[in-house]
């Protein structure tokens, strides 16, 4: 059912990436966009097709389930729905009406328009372009991504074929060690990684493995499965452009410094599994990776590194959710993307999340290597305080992360593994 009824510009500003219109552009988008309501139990969202519409979830509850079964509770004016509900297409879930639900339905080409249109919030300001009344290099690029973006049609990375087989077995109960094996050994460089790996100093047990199936059964299922994302990893961050390849390696390095503390904080300061924090921390930054790449485009924003960065910092957080749900990547590692860098992010859940180690782990690196001015103080960074079982301070913390240096260290080690 529709209603033709507008909703207040202010309610139409709380979605992203709405809140980047102008007033007269939302009243124009919302002259164009319909609202539909649904009752509990319709369906709303049907996977696989292609329908060029994104759908605001306005009021209600919606289920979204993926291909492999996993269900997500989506609820009106949460973090959750914020931005447009299963946004990929072809789509990649199916969406049932929980309650009673409303939907701001807006097409995509129309979105996409006004979005070219739309101003690049202080980036131009504080990059000290576009005073003139031109647009810079870096404004084109922006617009260029969000376009992109929204219609779908921007080059993602993809997860590597071995760790999306590995990642897909694991998933499914009747799964065995020896079937999981034959799924690495297909890889014969992931493979020698992870016998390498299980004879390092985190997983040696007596005596050294020495194949494939042993790896897999010493280790586990799950801490296999992270592991293997992780070694088939180092192939995304990778450029054929000299240029491109220095900053690619710079940020690898980052992610590798981040990963370890992540490790280390999970292991000590909460129940999460330290593999899956070591993965949150290497994928924290995924969204970089394809700025990097369309930046080879715009010759004259790659070299002007202060616009790229700011080019960066705009797009990170957008472009990394749309990977990881691109490679149907569990909420919690998609949370620890998105709000990597937000210093205020506050969970709702109860217990620690991959998100809060992550964010304590980028603080931390940033501290490492000089980066901490205009960090805000431990005490305000709703994350240290999650991570209650240690009741983390700035000098705890970072005599934490002095005493566990070792293991930091191990940890780089593997994920240096050649």
């Amino acid at each position: 059912m529709a209603s033709q009824e507008s909703l207040p510009l202010r309610r139409l500003k709380e979605f992203q990436p709405l809140n980047r219109l102008t007033d007269d552009q939302l009243v124009l988008l919302a002259s164009r966009a319909e609202r539909r309501t649904h009752g509990p139990g319709q369906r709303v969202l049907e996977r696989g097709v292609r329908d060029g519409l994104d759908y605001f979830l306005v009021t209600g509850k919606v289920e979204l389930e993926s291909v492999d079964g996993r269900r997500t509770l989506v609820e009106a004016e949460t973090e959750k729905a914020l931005n447009p509900i299963a946004r990929l297409q072809p789509r990649m879930y199916e969406g049932t009406a929980v309650t009673s639900c409303e939907f701001l339905v807006v097409e995509q080409d129309v979105l996409n328009q006004l979005l070219r249109a739309a101003p690049v919030a202080q980036v131009e300001m504080d990059s000290g372009e576009g005073s003139d009344g031109g647009e810079s290099e870096e404004h084109h690029l922006l617009m260029e991504f969000y376009a992109e973006l929204r219609s779908n049609q921007l080059k993602l990375p993809s997860v590597p074929d071995v760790a999306w087989k590995v990642r897909r077995m694991v998933d499914r109960e009747d799964s065995t060690a020896d079937q999981v094996a034959t799924a690495v050994s297909a890889d014969p460089s992931i493979a020698a990684k992870l016998v390498r790996a299980c004879n390092s100093p985190l997983y040696r047990g007596f005596s050294d493995v020495r194949n494939v199936r042993e790896s897999v059964i010493r280790l586990g299922m799950r801490t296999t499965r992270q592991l293997v994302t992780v070694f088939s990893m180092r192939e995304v961050f990778k450029s054929r452009q000299p240029s491109l390849q220095k900053e690619m390696e710079r940020l690898w390095r980052h992610s590798r410094e981040v990963a370890a503390l992540c490790w280390v904080l999970a292991d000590h300061a909460t129940r999460l599994n330290p593999e899956e924090a070591l993965l949150a921390g290497l994928l924290h930054d995924i969204g970089i990776v394809p700025v990097l790449v369309q930046a080879e485009h715009h010759v004259n924003l790659f070299a002007d590194d202060a616009n790229l960065q700011n080019a960066i910092s705009e797009l990170r957080a957008d472009v990394g959710t749309a990977v990881l749900e691109s490679w149907s990547f569990p909420r919690a590692f998609i949370d620890a993307v998105r709000h990597a860098e937000d210093w205020g992010y506050e969970s709702r859940e109860t217990e620690p999340q991959l998100v809060d180690v992550v964010i304590v782990a980028q603080l931390h690196a940033m501290i490492g290597s000089n980066q901490s001015k205009g960090l805000p103080p431990f005490d305000q960074v709703p994350a240290y305080r999650r991570l209650g079982d240690l009741e983390l301070n700035a000098s705890r913390s970072l005599e934490l992360l002095t005493e566990a240096r070792a293991r930091v260290d191990e940890v780089q080690q593997l994920l240096s593994i050649r």
